[in-house]
């Protein structure tokens, strides 16, 4: 007799649900990591587990926070910076029991405050802090407005493909559907408003209530940063179309190139004026998962909301009371990274020398890395202008597509597999995100440590010179 949780009676959802980045080639990386290989893992994007060392104040402040009682030790001062100390004492006063007691439901009031304070100086805009909810990670953000938006299979959200595979996952999940608009990567990865509405008749035509767009803004796996008039093109979209925006602006400190700087879809709209900066709604997230910071195990993460009415605001309050509260460490790393020291403040320029080294460092591999696939055969790349990933077409001869299909494998799978045995450098094929027909890539991170960078480089290129060596047929196949 079967039971409830044997694998054929899962929830369906469940069993569509897929998440590349932790998916075949993970799991194959990790047995070989068992084995004694070694393995590099650029598949996700994890900084301190490829080398980066954490920012001291905030490390500081939390330890203090962690263990109040050093406070009290009479020596404190010789260790501890006195503005670590004072901000320790902050966040102790804002929470009603220390980091072991549960906050409230949206996060600790102060810290929400702190976020609104540095929403206002980004954008030249107040924020209000009750439309603010910190979560643990931006993920759960994500997870937590889709589940509000999605009522069924015929609720469409608008994703870029290639995407996030949070986004199809959570969909699937959630039972809803995924419209896919795809961004052009020989134009840097653009997002071109005439395939925007393409997708959208077509959705329709299929019977199809296209509810939300999601834009990842700088990009993941593609790295583009949207400039200020495509963010306005997206906007008038979404407005026209009575859509909800989902601006996903985790990666906003990781930029890499000085012609389009971060700019957050709410400034913009506000910029914007007049009933449009009134009436479309609008989800921002970030995190302390990424920057300069890299702090993705302390999974903190937020998201505001703009011209959402109460009712809704009060419903998702409600589902966020489930969880009870999201993990307070996270929430006070949150308020650490959106105030950090100031001029004039003891950990200042420590701070700024740590923060200055590791962003400097990320757009000298960023550069490394579009140079070291663009120099191998039949791999093209567009250079990395923000996030952290780098997301190379690898042009696939046909025998090598004949191979992976007798192997059972999707061919940048097959690709991907092969590179991992053969190097221990461990990707994400492109299928994972989403891709043309016909067209391969996949994505790696630019977080190897930037003296590792020339021999990772070094190792694919021979690589990937020997598996085109392997398949390329001269006679019928010729190079791209």
């Amino acid at each position: 007799m079967s039971k409830p949780l044997d694998y054929e009676n899962l929830n369906e959802n469940v069993k569509k649900c897929q998440y590349a980045v932790r998916g075949e080639l993970y799991l194959r990386a990790s047995e070989l990591q068992k084995e004694g290989k070694k393995i590099i893992f650029t598949n996700v994007g994890n900084p301190h587990a490829l080398g980066q060392k954490p920012l001291t104040f905030p490390r500081q402040v939390i330890a203090l926070c962690q263990a109040p009682f050093l406070l009290d030790d009479p020596n404190v001062g010789l260790v501890f910076p006195a503005d670590t100390i004072a901000r320790a004492k902050h966040y102790l006063s804002l929470t009603s029991g220390g980091l072991g007691a549960y906050s409230d439901s949206r996060g600790v009031p102060g810290v929400r405050k702190e976020i609104a304070d540095f929403i206002e100086r980004r954008d030249g805009y107040p924020s209000d802090p009750e439309l603010i909810f910190l979560t643990d990670g931006a993920s759960k953000g994500v997870m937590q407005i889709l589940n509000s938006i999605i009522r069924g299979e015929q609720d469409g959200i608008l994703v870029p493909v290639p995407q996030y595979p949070l986004y199809s996952a959570t969909i699937s999940l959630l039972g809803g559907s995924l419209v896919p608009y795809y961004l052009e990567e020989t134009a840097n990865w653009g997002l071109d408003i005439v395939n925007l509405r393409e997708s959208v008749s077509q959705a329709r035509s299929q019977g199809i209530t296209v509810r939300a767009m999601v834009i990842i803004n700088p990009g993941n796996p593609t790295g583009q940063c949207l400039s200020e008039a495509n963010l306005k093109e997206v906007l008038q979209f979404c407005y026209q179309n009575n859509l909800v925006l989902l601006g996903d602006e985790v990666y906003q400190q990781n930029i890499y190139q000085d012609e389009r700087p971060f700019i957050s879809a709410r400034k913009v709209l506000m910029d914007m004026g007049g009933p449009i900066s009134k009436e479309l709604q609008l989800v921002s997230f970030h995190t302390v998962s990424k920057g300069y910071w890299g702090e993705c195990g302390q999974r903190g993460g937020y998201f505001e909301m703009t011209n959402i009415p109460p009712k809704t605001v009060e419903e998702i309050y409600k589902v966020a009371s489930i969880s009870l509260s999201p993990n307070v460490p996270g929430q006070i790393f949150l308020g650490l990274m959106v105030n950090p020291p100031k001029p004039g403040d003891i950990s200042y320029e420590r701070f700024v020398r740590e923060s200055k080294g590791i962003l400097e460092s990320l757009r000298r591999r960023a550069q490394i890395m579009t140079d070291g696939f663009n120099s191998c055969r039949n791999v093209v790349c567009n250079f990395t202008e923000g996030a952290m990933y780098s997301f190379p077409q690898i042009r696939l001869p046909p025998k090598a597509i004949e191979a992976a299909k007798k192997a059972g494998k999707v061919p940048d799978v097959f690709y991907c597999l092969k590179l991992l045995e053969a190097t221990g450098i461990s990707t994400v094929p492109g299928s994972g995100f989403g891709q043309k027909e016909g067209v391969f890539h996949l994505r790696t991170t630019i977080l190897p440590a930037e003296e590792d960078m020339p021999p990772i480089m070094t190792s694919f290129k021979k690589f990937n010179d020997e598996f085109m060596e392997q398949y390329e047929d001269y006679r019928g196949y010729s190079r791209m």
